[in-house]
C-alpha cells in the first residue's frame, strides 16, 4: 500500500508536468486553425462557383413573350428550357464564335406566374421543340436558401475561431503567473555520477548534498545546515547543467530546471509570481533539486540610480533573496544555479546565508579529456589507429560540450565520405574544420599573393621554431580558409596554467614574422596590409604586459589598464584615469620599446636563417600545406 504522503507527492509532481506541457503550447492548435481555414476558403470558392455550375456555351438574348411565341410557334426552336420563371429557348442552326468557341444563340424570357404558356407548349402535338421543365420546387429552394446556408456556415466557423482564442488568452491569464520549470522524470532521464567523466573534485563537493537528500534525518539530529544554494560558476559548455542533473540522479529526487530568462516578462510581478510558484511546488514535492540556469540574467547587481535598472528584473530578484531567507533546515530542497560571469551578480545573492557554497567547475584537463572523448565514442564506429590521447593532447582548452561537437562532426563527415568507421584523419580534419572552418575553395589567389603569404606564414613558423618558449608549430597552411585565411597553427604539447613574460616575448617575435619577411624579401615598398591582425594582437600583447601584469621595472607592479576603472557609486559617474599624464607617456613609452625590441629580435632570426626560410617557403608553395613531421624535417 502507497503512504498517503508519498501519493500526494507523487499527484503534485504529476500537476506540475501537465501544467508544463499545458504551458510549453504557446498558442493554440496551429494545426486545428489550418484545416478551419481550408474550410473556409474552399466555402467562399463554393459560393462564387455555385452561380456558375449550370452555365453553358451559349449566346443569350433578351426578348419579350409575344416574341418568343412567334417564334415558338414558326418551328425556329430545336429545345425550350424553363427554369422556374425563366425560359430559355435555343435557336436551331444559329451558332456564332466567340474568343475562339463556337457557342449557341438561344432566346431568354422572364415567364408570368401562371403555367397557362407552359400547358399551352406540352400539349400542342403540331409542334417538335423539345420541351423540358425543371423541378421549380427543388431550384427555388437552392437558389434561395443557398446563399443564407453558405452565409450561416462561414458565421458558424468564424465564430469558433473567435471564441477559441478567447478562451485561450482567458485560460493563459489565468496561467500566466505560473512557474515554466520542466520536470525531468527521474527514472527515464537519470543521469549518474558515472555519467560525468571529469569533475572529480567538483563531485566530492556535491557527494555530502546528495547524501543530506538521501538522508536528511542524519544531518538534522547533528543541527548541521546543508548548503541549500550552490551556485555552479564557469565557462559554457563545462557540465554545469549536467552535473546539476547528476546530482538529482545520484540523489534520486525531482529535478525542476528553468532558465533565469524565463522569469521575466513584459508584464509587471510576473517574475516574482513564478518565483512564488516555483518554490512552492517545489516544497510540496520535497525532497527535490530546482536548477536555475544563466542566473545573471535576473541576478545582475541592481543599479544605484532610482531612475536606473530594469525594474521588473530588479522585482523577481527581490522575490527570489526573500525566498532564499524564507528557507529553514526541514525544507529538502536543494537550488543549484549555473552562470558563466558571476562577477556581475548582486552581492546580496553572493553573500553567505544565500548562495552558501560556491563550485567552480574548470575546463578540463588532459586526463579529464581523455575519459570524456571515452564517453563521447561509445556508440561510435571508431577505428583502432585512433588514439584518443593524441586527440586530447591537441584539444587544449575544449570543453566536455566542444569535445562531443569534434567527435559528432568526424562521425558526420565519415557518413558524408562513405566510410565504415571513424578514423584518426577524419578526426583530424573535423577539428580544423572547427577551429578554422574548411578550405575555401572559391577563393583563388594569383602567383604573387601565393608567394607573399607563403614567406609570411614561413615567417611565423621560423622565427616560433627557434624562440625557446613557443608551442610546437603542428602545421602551416597557405589554403584559404573560412575563419583564417592563411594560418601557421601552434598547438601546446600539455596544459599550462601560467603563462611567462619569455613566452610573451617569444610571441611577440613570432607575430612579428609576417611583417619582417615582406620587408626582407620583399622590400619595405612593397609590404601589404595582411599583418594588420598580428600587429593588433602584439599591441594588446605588449600594452597588457605594462599595464596588467607588471612586467615592466620603471612602470612597476601596478595595474593601468582601462578595464579597472572603478564606479563612483556616491557621484554616479565614471572617475577620471587614475594616473597622471606622464605615467600615461611612460606606459606609451615602455610599450613601444618592447615592440620595437621584438621586430628587431624577429629582424635579426630571420635573416640569420635567410636561406632556410626561403627553402621552407618553395616547400610550402609547391604543396601548399606542411604538417608537424615535413616543417620539422627542415631542423633534423
Amino acid at each position: 500500500m502507497i503512504p498517503k504522503k508519498v501519493k500526494e507527492k507523487k499527484e503534485v509532481k504529476n500537476k506540475i508536468m501537465n501544467n508544463n506541457k499545458k504551458n510549453d503550447k504557446k498558442t493554440p492548435d496551429n494545426n486545428t486553425y489550418k484545416y478551419i481555414g481550408y474550410v473556409v476558403i474552399v466555402a467562399i470558392i463554393a459560393s462564387f462557383l455555385i452561380p456558375l455550375i449550370n452555365k453553358t456555351d451559349y449566346v443569350d438574348n433578351n426578348t419579350d413573350l409575344t416574341t418568343l411565341s412567334r417564334n415558338y410557334g414558326s418551328g425556329i426552336y430545336s429545345e425550350i428550357l424553363i427554369d422556374w420563371n425563366k425560359a430559355f429557348a435555343t435557336l436551331s442552326g444559329s451558332k456564332v464564335t466567340e474568343a475562339g468557341i463556337e457557342k449557341q444563340k438561344r432566346d431568354v424570357v422572364v415567364l408570368p406566374d401562371n403555367n397557362s404558356l407552359k400547358d399551352l407548349w406540352l400539349n400542342n402535338p403540331k409542334i417538335k421543340t423539345k420541351i423540358e421543365v425543371k423541378d421549380q420546387t427543388s431550384n427555388k429552394f437552392w437558389s434561395e436558401m443557398l446563399p443564407t446556408i453558405i452565409g450561416f456556415i462561414l458565421f458558424f466557423i468564424i465564430a469558433i475561431i473567435l471564441i477559441g482564442r478567447m478562451w485561450w488568452v482567458a485560460n493563459n491569464a489565468m496561467t500566466f503567473g505560473k512557474s515554466r520549470a520542466r520536470v525531468y522524470d527521474k527514472d527515464k532521464d537519470k543521469i549518474m555520477f558515472t555519467d560525468v567523466a571529469w569533475a572529480e573534485e567538483e563531485k566530492e563537493e556535491l557527494k555530502e548534498v546528495v547524501d543530506f537528500l538521501k538522508h536528511p534525518k542524519k544531518y538534522k539530529d547533528m543541527g548541521a545546515k546543508i548548503p541549500k544554494w550552490i551556485l555552479l560558476v564557469w565557462p559554457p559548455g563545462t557540465g554545469k547543467t549536467l552535473i546539476a542533473r547528476a546530482v538529482a540522479g545520484e540523489s534520486d529526487v525531482p529535478f525542476l530546471s528553468i532558465s533565469g530568462s524565463e522569469f521575466v516578462e513584459m508584464f509587471v510581478w510576473v517574475g516574482a509570481s513564478r518565483v512564488r510558484d516555483l518554490f512552492s511546488e517545489a516544497k510540496k514535492i520535497a525532497p527535490a533539486i530546482i536548477f536555475i540556469d544563466e542566473i545573471d540574467a535576473i541576478g545582475k547587481k541592481r543599479s544605484p540610480w532610482m531612475w536606473g535598472g530594469h525594474d521588473e528584473r530588479e522585482q523577481t530578484l527581490n522575490q527570489i533573496l526573500t525566498e532564499m531567507d524564507g528557507f529553514d533546515n526541514e525544507t529538502s530542497v536543494i537550488v543549484m544555479a549555473a552562470t558563466n560571469r558571476a562577477d556581475v551578480l548582486d552581492k546580496a545573492l553572493t553573500r553567505p546565508g544565500r548562495f552558501d557554497r560556491k563550485v567552480t567547475i574548470n575546463l578540463p584537463n588532459l586526463e579529464d579529456r581523455v575519459k570524456i572523448l571515452e564517453v563521447h565514442v561509445r556508440n561510435k564506429k571508431l577505428k583502432k589507429d585512433v588514439d584518443l590521447r593524441s586527440v586530447a593532447s591537441s584539444t587544449v582548452w575544449f570543453s566536455g560540450a566542444d569535445l562531443g561537437n569534434l567527435i559528432n562532426e568526424a562521425a558526420i563527415l565519415s557518413a558524408r565520405h562513405d566510410k565504415t568507421e571513424i578514423d584518426a584523419k577524419t578526426i583530424q580534419e573535423a577539428f580544423e574544420k572547427i577551429i578554422m572552418w574548411l578550405h575555401k575553395k572559391s577563393l583563388v589567389m594569383d602567383e604573387n599573393e601565393k608567394k607573399i603569404t607563403a614567406y609570411h606564414e614561413v615567417g611565423h613558423a621560423l622565427v616560433g621554431r627557434l624562440c625557446p618558449n613557443t608551442d610546437p608549430v603542428h602545421k602551416v597552411s597557405i589554403l584559404p580558409r573560412w575563419w583564417a585565411l592563411w594560418v601557421t597553427w601552434f598547438l601546446p604539447e600539455k596544459d599550462k596554467v601560467l603563462v611567462s613574460k619569455a613566452k610573451y616575448l617569444d610571441e611577440l617575435a613570432t607575430l612579428y614574422g609576417w611583417r619582417v619577411s615582406e620587408e626582407i624579401f620583399f622590400g619595405k615598398d612593397y609590404i601589404t596590409t595582411w599583418a594588420s591582425n598580428d600587429i593588433e594582437r602584439a599591441t594588446k600583447i605588449a600594452r597588457d604586459m605594462v599595464t596588467r601584469f607588471g612586467m615592466d621595472e620603471e612602470v612597476g607592479a601596478e595595474n593601468f589598464a582601462p578595464d579597472s576603472i572603478e564606479w563612483n557609486y556616491l557621484w554616479a559617474e565614471w572617475n577620471s584615469k587614475p594616473f597622471s599624464e606622464k605615467t600615461q607617456e611612460i606606459i606609451d613609452k615602455k610599450v613601444k620599446e618592447i615592440l620595437s625590441e621584438s621586430y628587431a629580435r624577429t629582424k635579426k632570426i630571420i635573416l640569420e636563417n635567410k636561406e632556410l626560410h626561403e627553402k621552407i617557403s618553395n616547400e610550402l608553395l609547391k604543396k601548399e600545406e606542411l604538417t608537424k613531421e615535413e616543417f620539422e624535417s627542415f631542423f633534423a
